[in-house]
């Protein structure tokens, strides 16, 4: 992906209508522009974001993620959605002070005022409750308990360890048992069911109950989806003759972000 930035200086008086031609069509009567809609409908656009400066409010800057610089190039500024977008923000061409391209580097991250979905469910602990209760009712499942007849005593731990690395925890299971790799190794020729994966998700979910795990909307929801996310890659991993990349980070999951791989 690449970002591209656009700095625009607005004189005093046209900040109202430079913004309406940016707005979403709820936001303003129909009769304004709205160059939104343009990038929105473009399938090269990822995303973006208009900010205005709190020190010099004539300052804005436009914040376009595209898939790439040459889709944004070649692609988007051949089609009607850029002539359109260009038809909306061409009264401000001339107030554009500076548009660069920029390209992600590896330094990102997450400030402390958000808490990881680990320390909010409660850290390791809660995790060791979760997955403790979580094997007692899989061993008793007749659908899929023979999966786990022969488990290693120590594996709910070693999944707890799993779950809190993945959800912004300790590095334990990176550390400590081989990370991605090995969890790879622990789902290779299991040839795991459709119907396998739903009880396994169902009891998983039936435990978080009886443990008490956080049952907020938004906790439930991010840690629903990395479960169908993750146990979907198990069940495609497991099956006889499939050939997953052996190498790969644990996956990070977050409030509502998913990783940017499918390996």
């Amino acid at each position: 992906m690449i970002v591209e930035y656009i700095r625009y200086a607005i004189a005093e008086g046209r900040a109202e209508e430079f913004e309406a031609a940016y707005a979403r069509a709820e936001e303003f009567e129909a009769a304004y522009a709205r160059a939104a809609r343009s990038l929105a409908a473009a399938p090269q656009c990822v995303d973006y974001e208009l900010s205005r400066c709190v020190d010099e409010p004539a300052s804005y800057i436009l914040r376009i993620t595209w898939t790439s610089a040459r889709d944004h190039l070649e692609g988007s500024r051949s089609s009607d959605h850029f002539r359109a977008f260009f038809a909306e923000i061409r009264p401000y061409v001339n107030d554009i002070a500076e548009m660069r391209h920029y390209e992600r580097t590896a330094v990102r991250g997450s400030g402390g005022s958000i808490p990881t979905m680990y320390e909010w469910a409660g850290g390791s602990e809660a995790f060791e409750r979760l997955t403790t209760r979580f094997y007692e009712l899989v061993l008793d499942d007749e659908l899929i308990g023979p999966l786990f007849k022969n488990m290693d005593p120590g594996h709910p731990r070693y999944v707890a360890m799993w779950l809190a690395e993945v959800f912004g925890g300790p590095s334990r299971y990176t550390d400590e048992r081989g990370g991605y790799r090995h969890m790879l190794s622990m789902h290779l020729g299991k040839a795991i069911t459709e119907p396998m994966r739903r009880r396994w998700v169902s009891l998983l979910m039936d435990a978080a109950d009886e443990v008490g795990l956080p049952d907020d909307p938004e906790f439930r929801a991010a840690f629903a989806g990395y479960i169908e996310w993750g146990t979907r890659l198990a069940l495609g991993n497991s099956q006889p003759g499939a050939t997953p990349p052996q190498d790969a980070p644990v996956p990070h999951w977050g409030w509502g972000v998913a990783p940017p791989y499918t390996g």
